[in-house]
């Protein structure tokens, strides 16, 4: 039986994801598939418009075996601290091979670039000059290699992939590496059948559109939201807090004078974004950054963590009996709602879930205490 890892977003989950799951069935007909689930902020600074509880039930009833939480403090990072936590809970839970969307058909130039990157000295001297031109670390990275060997790796799935990799090769564990390739473009605005990216889904649902056709369930588990309705609190806590802003994660470099000087001026999150970023701060930086000043992750509270516990969401039957077979294995608790003293990663999950409350629904507050694992019936 293989034990298939996905991370995953689900911002929100279409027929793209559910694609690929059905693709997996093809291809390891016997397998469990565990996925690592960012909840209720995603990797670029966004908010999802699904909470994790339904994200959860949808996931369970379309194939997925377990479900588990990607804390906020590895959810909102750049790519390479966002693998290092999904691939670190993925690994506790024994998987044998991971599997992700890419840009690309064929992963070998992603394997080459990874392997370059962990082990060539050139490459570092490279990026540092690259950086210290000013422009931002992906692209600074990318520029390195593509001079360095002649790959280039520039799309979202693609540099998703690359991290991927190279914490599994710094993790020296025996996991196999399989790509699926996406249908359409990360980015991409157009649908194609009944196929469309995250963004897309996301735009037309929030400007009214229909979507019923490009995801299999109904819309009603939607929120209409988006992080331009946080922007008042976001904006109270800057000026309360002025430059102590700076102790925040990723607030570096002085960046917070640029926050400081338009933030008065700015009419929503995103004209805020639009103001600050620059050629080194990208917009998804800079999203990130606004986004860990809103839920007060400091720089304080994320040094030296490292994944203490996991958190099941869900399973179906079969990934029951699978967890009851490994648990004794695991060396970390595994809980399944918050409780005091666990974790401070638990600890800053439970403020996330709070702020997310805030322009969603109030009970999911409620629901970090008391909410149990969903269970399906889907064997």
């Amino acid at each position: 039986m293989r034990i298939i890892g996905l991370v995953a977003e689900y911002n929100p989950f279409h027929n793209g994801h559910l694609y690929q799951i059905n693709e997996i069935k093809k291809i390891y007909q016997d397998s469990i598939i565990i996925a690592v689930l960012a909840t209720s902020f995603t990797q670029r600074g966004e908010i999802s418009v699904l909470n994790k509880w339904d994200k959860t039930k949808i996931a369970l009833d379309n194939g997925i075996d377990i479900v588990l939480e990607l804390p906020f403090v590895y959810a909102v990072q750049s790519s390479d601290v966002f693998a290092k936590g999904a691939i670190s809970i993925l690994e506790k839970l024994k998987i044998d091979t991971l599997v992700f969307g890419t840009e690309s058909l064929s992963i070998e130039k992603i394997k080459q670039a990874a392997t370059f990157q962990l082990n060539n000295k050139e490459y570092d001297k490279r990026l540092k000059e690259y950086l210290n031109k000013g422009i931002s670390y992906p692209t600074a990275a990318n520029k390195a290699i593509e001079d360095l060997i002649g790959v280039r790796i520039d799309s979202p799935n693609d540099l998703l992939a690359l991290s991927y990799i190279k914490q599994i090769m710094l993790s020296n564990k025996k996991i196999e590496i399989k790509n699926i390739p996406r249908t359409n473009n990360y980015h991409s605005t157009k649908i194609k059948g009944n196929i469309a990216s995250a963004t897309a889904i996301r735009k037309r649902f929030l400007n009214g559109k229909k979507i019923d056709k490009l995801i299999p369930y109904s819309e009603k588990y939607l929120y209409k939201v988006a992080m331009n309705n946080y922007f008042p609190y976001l904006k109270y806590k800057i000026l309360l807090e002025d430059k102590m802003i700076r102790k925040y994660q990723t607030v570096d470099e002085g960046i917070e004078n640029r926050i400081l000087k338009n933030i008065e001026f700015a009419e929503n999150y995103t004209d805020l974004i639009m103001k600050v970023k620059t050629k080194r701060y990208t917009y998804n930086k800079i999203s990130r950054m606004l986004l860990h000043i809103l839920i007060g992750l400091t720089k304080e509270s994320v040094r030296q963590l490292d994944i203490d516990y996991l958190r099941i969401l869900g399973f179906s039957k079969k990934g029951q009996e699978y967890l009851n077979k490994i648990k004794k294995q695991i060396t970390i608790p595994i809980i399944t709602s918050y409780k005091k003293n666990i974790s401070k990663i638990l600890d800053i999950e439970l403020v996330a879930t709070k702020i997310y409350s805030l322009e969603t629904d109030s009970n999911l507050i409620k629901r970090e205490y008391e909410k149990r694992p969903i269970i399906t019936r889907y064997k």
